[in-house]
């Protein structure tokens, strides 16, 4: 019996001195320049832009060990909000001692879609809702440029479909194999702006300046925003 114990204790110890904290930070930005709400830019296709909102969800983190074995790290749903620099960071508790790949995904899944009124992250409060029928706004940007021709030079993208043939979320994969011999306890991922209107797609917001639906452009800026994120450093 005193030897179970000790085995049991022994296990418990070692379970609980095995989880380290990691630290993830989103930082968003228009090519090389950091994004402030309220500034003027250039996108990549030569419009200006002033963006006065940019939120996004991350959900769903795995992250993946240098012999390949995938980890659930986190099952919560975060919102990045640009106005909120405390939501930008991300802090997760995991059994994996070398992180070689971070999973996640950007949005919401199918199922919390359909479950009914959430709280937290997930609170229609946010402002990132639509209706039961078309689900969760999975990213935004909003602002004004000159070349958006309609009242007020405002513009408004935002991405959400979670039903088949026009689901916006998308799984995204981050390796680390430039960082392959540091310490992975704090990493942060860059996302650029400038990738949501011209990477798979060319989206202009002169020809685009409004998305409020799911259907054919959100999935195209769906597809372009796939491929902002990358890691741009780890300690």
């Amino acid at each position: 019996m005193k030897i179970g114990l000790i085995i049991w204790f022994s296990c418990l110890l070692t379970s609980t001195f095995a989880q380290q904290t990691i630290t993830i930070q989103f930082r968003n930005t228009i090519g090389n320049k950091v994004l402030q709400l309220g500034e003027s830019y250039e996108n990549s296709l030569g419009e200006d832009l002033v963006i006065n909102r940019c939120k996004y969800y991350v959900s769903n983190i795995h992250l993946v060990d240098g012999s390949g074995k995938s980890v659930s790290a986190s099952n919560d749903y975060y919102l990045i909000d640009e106005a909120d620099s405390m939501s930008k960071t991300i802090v997760i508790t995991t059994s994996v001692k070398q992180v070689a790949v971070i999973e996640f995904l950007l949005g919401v899944d199918s199922i919390k879609n359909v479950s009914g009124v959430q709280a937290g992250a997930l609170d229609p409060m946010n402002g990132m809702f639509w209706t039961w029928n078309s689900g969760y706004i999975m990213a935004k940007i909003e602002g004004v440029s000159s070349v958006a021709k309609v009242p007020g030079n405002l513009f408004s993208q935002h991405v959400g479909g979670f039903r088949n043939g026009e689901n916006a979320a998308r799984r995204i994969r981050l390796e680390l194999s430039n960082f392959k011999f540091q310490i992975s306890n704090f990493i942060i991922i860059e996302a650029d702006i400038n990738k949501w209107f011209e990477s798979v797609h060319n989206i202009k917001i002169a020809e685009h300046p409004i998305c409020h639906s799911p259907g054919s452009l959100a999935m195209q800026i769906a597809d372009n925003y796939a491929t902002m994120f990358k890691i741009v450093s780890v300690n």
